[in-house]
């Protein structure tokens, strides 16, 4: 065991060696797999980082939360004609849903309704996202206040004018003055303010809390009416935990059909969209995006390759007289061998890291220009990355080093000199 130890020992310090003593040969071959290996790791580092951010903007709600709508969260057979003739969900089907629907935590009735502008004496925000729900969307998405209160069920039936702020629309209106209640004026009507958000902090794609704000929806039914097409109502409800998933969906279409008055036979007017669903598509999309990545990275990475096995080459060339001197003395074919494949591979792993130290240095510098976007190099990605390098540099160096392994020693030595 220990003369194998010590084999590997000498292999590698003859390779360090030969390294060092050719920079610029060595410079060029690092230089084309610490290409590859950034290539690969900045694809998989955006990629992880674009899947966390997105998951972080939902992470709010549960997984096994479902919103009832007119549309489909994903691909469906449905045709899209079909859906455009589909009515909206209403507030009374939320209601007859509250009433009758087993096995639920908590349901809401929600609108998306267009940004509008909200006004404190002379401060103006404007391209304010509006929440509108009922009481019971504060236990679904559990919301977090830093003051105040949200709206109970009482202000959420009569559409009471209140209002609850993000926190950076309290910040901009009010300052460092406490916001509640104060009047503010949106719609062209005065809103009581009864809570403020706490900090969310924003992503690449927007869509904080911070800049959002929330009211009764019922107060927004009355500004925009029950039967316009603009608003995409929706039922947002949570199941209860450990709650049969499928059983609970095939209840709540059931009671749903039962509404409408749907027959036996006829198609679904209306679409279940689970967050887990939502959660699969955006697996299964940047998981897309990494193989396409991969392969093309792949291609930064094989013309490496080929540049070290090229080296390799020239390299077992340069030092066939050493080969054979070394032969003459008793060096066996595996001490060859270890030595170029050590070499080979010590020149990927290195290149590698430089790749990975770029990568870093690429993320560190992207995430100060993205605001709370943050780019993530994982240790798993720094695991692939390397362990890549070393595989790369295994293939690369096989052939020059069974070549170098298989010299005969006379010859090697009269072919040099």
């Amino acid at each position: 065991m220990l003369i194998y130890l010590r084999l590997l020992k000498e292999s590698f310090n003859f390779a360090v060696n030969a390294l060092k003593n050719n920079k610029l040969r060595t410079f060029l071959s690092l230089l084309g797999v610490t290409i590859g290996i950034f290539s690969i790791i900045a694809v998989l580092a955006a990629v992880d980082s674009l899947k966390r951010e997105i998951e972080g903007s939902i992470s709010s709600l549960d997984n096994s939360t479902i919103v009832v709508m007119r549309f489909s969260f994903g691909p469906t057979e449905v045709p899209r004609w079909k859906i455009r003739q589909f009515p909206d969900v209403t507030y009374d089907e939320y209601q007859y849903l509250k009433r009758n629907m087993p096995d639920m935590e908590a349901i809401s009735f929600a609108l998306n309704v267009p940004r509008t502008s909200i006004k404190f004496e002379d401060k103006n925000v404007s391209n304010v996202e509006v929440g509108a729900t009922t009481n019971e969307y504060y236990d679904i998405e559990a919301l977090q206040l830093a003051e105040g209160r949200f709206f109970n069920e009482s202000e959420s039936n009569s559409g009471a004018p209140v209002v609850i702020l993000g926190n950076e629309i309290a910040d901009n209106l009010f300052d460092s003055f406490n916001p509640i209640g104060k009047k503010v004026r949106l719609y062209g009507r005065k809103f009581t303010v009864i809570g403020v958000l706490k900090k969310e902090g924003s992503g690449i794609f927007g869509g904080s809390k911070d800049t959002s704000i929330f009211l009764p929806v019922n107060v927004v039914r009355k500004i925009y009416g029950s039967n316009t097409r603009s608003t995409f109502p929706q039922i947002v409800i949570k199941p209860q935990k450990n709650v049969d998933n499928d059983a609970f969906i095939a209840m709540l279409k059931h009671k749903l059909r039962l509404a409408r008055g749907l027959k036996p036979g006829e198609v679904d007017t209306f679409f279940v969209n689970q967050l887990q669903g939502f959660a699969d598509l955006i697996d299964n999309i940047t998981g897309q995006m990494n193989i396409m990545g991969l392969i093309i990275s792949l291609f930064s990475l094989l013309v490496g390759g080929f540049g070290i096995a090229n080296i390799m080459f020239v390299s077992v060339k340069e030092r066939t007289n050493l080969i054979g001197i070394q032969k003459s003395l008793g060096a066996k074919n595996r001490f060859i061998l270890f030595q170029f494949l050590f070499e080979a591979i010590i020149l990927s792993v290195i290149g590698g890291l430089i790749g990975l130290g770029l990568v870093f240095i690429v993320s560190v510098i992207a995430s100060q220009f993205t605001g709370d976007f943050e780019f993530v190099l994982s240790l798993k990605n720094m695991l692939i990355g390397t362990s890549i390098s070393a595989f790369i540099g295994l293939i690369s160096g096989i052939l020059p080093a069974i070549s170098a392994s298989k010299l005969d020693a006379v010859e090697a030595i009269r072919t040099g000199m």
